[in-house]
Parts: structure tokens; sequence; C-alpha cells
């Protein structure tokens, strides 16, 4: 006898709590607010360190002068303010290393520490001083998006009351010209905001986040932007001959879709045309070639670097750059099923290559390969991919770099600057032709892997087989976009890792390596 069973799904996406941020060239002691952050470095002489000392009735000389307060990275000290003149009585001193050794990256995660460490007090609003040698305007843009990513909440399906509270408004307290500061800082917010968005995406569970569900999520995320917004279903995959996407997909009871997403600008300084493309793996399994149960849970971010994709257009819809932009994202789930492909099974892609299928698990390059072509046919001159490819990159790399490929130089060196400034870091991998022998088939054009050596090299040399000898980057991402612990600006989780590279990239386009 049978039984029928519901399953309860807990709903749509949890919404995040949105940071009002702003910037003022107040006097701190005018600044109205419930704590103030105050970076202090190891070899600190600054003259306006003076106005804290005096506000705290000489508290922070006699802790500098005993080594209470170092300037250590990342050390904190909980200042009182004394002066009755001051509207802020609470002040939160903040270790920010040699002053030597600050840099956009260091600063961006000086703002998140000092931000979940409010939250962690259930301080709702701060402001942060800006302070140190760098650009004012860099400076401001990188203490937002850090201020932003420290208001991103891990837990939003928990129902009992949450360990950290929400910090729902921050401020800058800028030095300098207000007007440019300010004018960065928007430009950090929505940068910030769109790597939120990434992380969000990533961390949702899997039965909530379906390939139609992520598409649907898109819809609504990106509607009245000025982006076109466009979804191909299985009918329209197999119609295009998308052969690797529709194999990966035959062991799920879920459809797969392909979301493409197009930004054209009013003005453009070239003709170029930036392809975007994030795999999609909403779970997987590993299919056939199964996965161990242990960690298999951590599957469900298969799909960061398509949430990257859609992240990163969401931010450009709102920075207008002069440049056009197509994203293309295969979504899909990677299922043991009796459909499923099995080792040993030829599939044909979209650009008529075969490919022999060694391991079912290798599957995020196949939906890639086929997107990448069809980034091609909507007429991209320049691709960028990202996905979590590959478990020998973090063994190469680990968790702190992802892994950067592509060609030609002058290409792959614009992403890594690019990813560098943006707080990203990129570290570049050869190709050489004597990776792509290994992927040599008996049967078919291609295999879909090339044997335990060199794992991230060969599936990007795998990739490199469906650019059309285009300028591409590849960013392997599989140790970066999730964090398994958590340090004083990264809680664990998701890591939005890249969307603030592919937004800024666009940004660059006078700096695009000719297409021949």
């Amino acid at each position: 006898m049978s039984k029928s069973c519901a399953l309860v799904i807990i709903g749509r996406m949890a919404s995040q709590t949105r940071l009002s941020l702003s910037v003022t060239g107040a006097t701190p002691r005018l600044v109205t607010t419930d704590l103030i952050v105050l970076p202090v470095f190891v070899d600190d002489a600054g003259a306006d360190l003076a106005q804290w000392n005096d506000a705290s009735g000489g508290e922070l000389a006699r802790l500098r002068g005993n080594q209470e307060i170092r300037g250590k990275l990342y050390e904190t000290h909980w200042l009182h303010v004394d002066d009755a003149n001051w509207r802020c009585r609470r002040v939160l001193v903040m270790g920010a290393g040699p002053r030597n050794q600050l840099t956009l990256e260091r600063t961006r995660r000086l703002a998140t520490a000092a931000g979940l460490l409010a939250r962690r007090q259930r301080i709702g609003r701060l402001a942060l001083v800006q302070r140190g040698p760098l650009d004012r305007q860099a400076c401001a843009q990188a203490l937002a998006e850090g201020l932003v990513l420290a208001s991103f909440q891990t837990d939003p399906y928990k129902t009992r009351e949450r360990d950290q509270g929400a910090l729902r408004e921050a401020a800058i307290i800028a030095d300098g010209e207000e007007k440019s500061v300010t004018a960065a800082a928007e430009r950090g917010v929505v940068l910030g905001e769109a790597t939120n968005l990434a992380r969000g995406l990533s961390n949702e569970p899997s039965n909530l986040l379906t390939p139609r569900s992520f598409a649907e999520r898109a819809h609504e995320l990106l509607a009245n932007r000025g982006l076109a917004i466009d979804v191909l279903d299985e009918s329209r995959i197999q119609e295009l001959g998308m052969g690797l996407m529709a194999g990966v997909s035959r062991g799920s009871v879920e459809p797969p879709c392909v979301l493409v997403v197009r930004y054209t600008p009013p003005e453009t300084v070239s003709d170029a045309v930036l392809g975007l493309v994030g795999k999609g793996v909403t779970f997987d399994t590993g299919g056939v070639s199964i996965k161990p149960a242990d960690g298999m849970d951590k599957m469900k971010h298969d799909m960061a670097g398509g949430a990257s994709v859609l992240a990163a257009l969401h931010a450009v819809a709102q920075l207008q750059p002069p440049v056009s932009v197509v994203g293309v994202i295969p979504a899909t789930e990677n299922m043991v099923g009796g459909r499923a492909i099995k080792p040993g099974d030829v599939l044909r892609s979209a650009t008529g290559k075969t490919v022999e299928v060694l391991n079912t698990d290798a599957e995020g390059r196949l939906i890639l390969a086929d997107a990448l072509w069809y980034a091609r046919e909507l007429g991209a001159t320049h691709l960028v991919d990202v996905a979590t490819l590959t478990g020998a990159c973090v063994v190469a790399l680990g968790r702190t770099t992802s892994g950067l490929f592509g060609q030609p130089a002058s290409w792959v060196e614009l992403v890594r600057e690019t990813g560098e400034h943006a707080g990203d870091r990129l570290w570049p991998m050869p190709l050489f032709e004597d990776y792509t022998e290994l992927l040599e088939s008996e049967i078919a054009d291609l295999q879909n892997i090339g044997g335990r050596a060199a794992g991230a090299i060969t599936a990007a040399a795998f990739l490199k087989e469906f650019t059309g000898g285009l300028p591409w980057a590849h960013l392997d991402i599989a140790g970066t976009a999730w964090a398994d612990d958590a340090t004083p600006y990264q809680p664990k989780g998701a890591t939005g890792v890249a969307v603030r590279t592919l937004a800024e990239l666009t940004l660059t386009s006078g700096r695009f390596p000719a297409t021949t």
C-alpha cells in the first residue's frame, strides 16, 4: 500500500537587512551614532589622535603608552568618551597594522570586522573614521563595501533569537572633500550589495533554489533595471544542440534552463561585448560518479559562479558602464537517476565537438562549454567564466586565492589587476598545449577529464576548446566561494567572490585587448 506525502517548503528566499550608509565631513564629536570606530596603526603618530585623547580624558594616550593598544591588525579596545560635548560616548579602537601596509583590501576587511563586531554587541548604528595614506575616494569605496558586507545575515531561516543584531545605519567620517568621497562610497554600496546578493543566493538550500526558481529570482531582481532577460527552457536547449547541458541535466526531475541577461548602454566606447558565463549547478551529487556523503550538503553552492554573474549584472545596471555585457548562466542539477549519463557515454556539444564522459562529477565544464558557445553566438568578443570547478584548484591554491587561466596574456593580466583592486585575489596558472593532449579520447574529440595530475589546468584546457580563440579568462573559485571557518571579516558560508571583479571589469573596457 502506497502512501502519499507532502514536502513542506519554507518559502521564498529570505530577505536581508539593507544598510543605510552616509558620508559626513562633520567633526567626530558632532556625529550622532551609537558607536564610532577609530582605526589606529602600529606606528601611529597622527596629530588627529589628540582630539580622541582629550575626549577620553587622556585614556587613549595611557593605553597606547602601556601597550594595551598596539595597533595590531584587528586588535580591539573599547574607549569611553568623557567629554560632554561629544554626542557619541562609545568608541571602538581597532588595530589597522603598520601604516605602510594598509591596502584597499585591508581597509575593506577592517570595515567588515568593525561592522560584525558591532552586530555581536547588538549595536545597530556606527560611524567609521577614515584614516590612513590611501587615496581618499578609493578608501571610501572600500570602507562602504566592507560595511555593507558586514550587514549580511547568514542565518535568515532561524526562527529563534539570532546571535547577532542587525546593522541598519552606518556613516563614514570623511577625511577630505565630501562630495567626491560620497560618490565613491555610493559605488561601494552598489558593489557591496551585489556581493551580498550573490552570498544570499549561494547560501540558499537547493530545495528552494532549483534551476527554475533561480531564473525566477533573476526576473525579480533584475526587472525594471534596463536589462533584457531571456530564459532558455529544456526544449530550447535541445533545439540549440546543447548536448552537454542536456546530458548533465538528464538525471534530475528538475528541468534545466539557461538564463541570459543582456545590458546595452546608451553609449559605448567600443564595439566590445563582454560575455560573462557562470556555472549554475544548483545541487551536485556528482551523478553516477557520486561524491562522498561527508560535505555533500555544501554542494548547494555549486551555483556560486552563476550567482556571481547575476549579481555583477545587478551592479552593472546601476553603474551604467559604457560597454555591452551579456551574461549566460546554465542552471541545472547533477543528480543520480535512471536517465543520468554514465561514465563512457559520448555527448555532442553545441559546437559539434563530441565529448566522452569519463567522470560524471566533472559536469561543470560540460555545461560551461555550451554556455561559452552561446555567449559567442550572442556576440561576445571577450569572455570571462566563473565556476566552482575543481577540487584540484583547492589543493593547489587553498581557500584564499582563486585560480586564473586564459588567453591572451594581456586579457588575463587585466582581469588579475581588476581582481586585485576589487578584493579578489587571483593567481595566474599555465595553459600549455601539453595539458590539452591529456584530454585526447580514443572514441571522441575530447574526454572530460585529463587524469588526477593538473586537474584544475586540464579543466581549464577543456573550456579553452570552446572559446573560439577569443580573449577569455576562467576563474576557478572552488576554494574561495565558501568559507568553512569564520575570520574577523568573514563569517562561515558563501563569500560572493568575483562579483566585484566582474562588475569593475566592465568599467575598464578602454583597456580590453583587440580581437582578431
